[in-house]
């Protein structure tokens, strides 16, 4: 009776997850609730148990897609996945970012005042956790000649961060440059070691010719930037 039992279960539970892909082949995640968008990733790590139930607890207890997405390891594993099941997620908001920048990537790029964040924004995809600093390089057109990460981790190590700047300035030939960090929690606001940083920047890319542009902060969904605020334009535009 209990072999009979899980042969049944088997074929619900089969069942249940061919339906739920037909229903994606048929209209993506745009018709289906966030449990099941979930439900549905899960398949992929946790082969042969309900993603459910699962899913319902880690949103319930999360919140959203995007707070579930973006949920330390440690606090899925609290929740009862695995720890592959938990870097399977991780790996969810590093594919868009990767996705999204790669899309996008065109060194014929002209940036402009109305699409520097476009460029920006898509660097900090899924970073919460710790500080990200980017650089776009440009030539006097405004055509992009570079995108990229300058440093992971904190910034503490001002020296060499200005230091590869530079050097990424020079190989690129670059006539002006914008950089943007992130604040992982507070608010998009320059500290005053942002405020110096940006002011001893300036007077370095300046020594080779290249303009400081702009710095964005980022933090959420907002990107602030320093040249477009009255309290910080004298560093640019002195």
């Amino acid at each position: 009776m209990a072999e009979k039992n899980d042969g049944s279960n088997k074929h619900l539970h089969d069942g249940h997850r061919n339906r739920m892909r037909e229903k994606f082949m048929k209209t993506g995640f745009d018709n289906m609730e966030d449990h099941e968008i979930l439900e549905m990733m899960l398949f992929y790590c946790i082969p042969r148990k309900d993603t459910n139930e699962t899913a319902h607890i880690l949103l319930n207890s999360l919140g959203t897609l995007v707070d579930v997405f973006e949920a330390p390891t440690d606090s899925l594993e609290s929740y009862g996945l695995s720890h592959n099941a938990a870097v399977y997620i991780k790996m969810i908001t590093a594919f868009c970012r990767k996705y999204y920048i790669d899309k996008t990537k065109n060194k014929s790029f002209n940036l402009h005042g109305g699409n520097i964040q476009e460029r920006i924004y898509p660097q900090f995809i899924g970073i919460n956790d710790h500080e990200r600093l980017v650089m776009l390089l440009v030539d006097t057109h405004g055509r992009e000649l570079y995108s990229g990460v300058v440093s992971d981790g904190s910034l503490s190590n001002l020296t060499a961060d200005i230091k590869k700047m530079q050097e990424l300035s020079l190989k690129y030939h670059a006539w002006g440059a914008i950089i943007a960090h992130n604040h992982p929690s507070g608010l998009p606001v320059p500290s005053k070691s942002d405020i110096e940083m940006t002011r001893l920047l300036k007077e370095k890319l300046s020594a080779i010719n290249v303009q400081l542009l702009d710095h964005f902060i980022v933090c959420g969904q907002d990107c602030v930037s320093m040249a477009m605020d009255e309290e910080y334009e004298d560093i640019f535009y002195e």
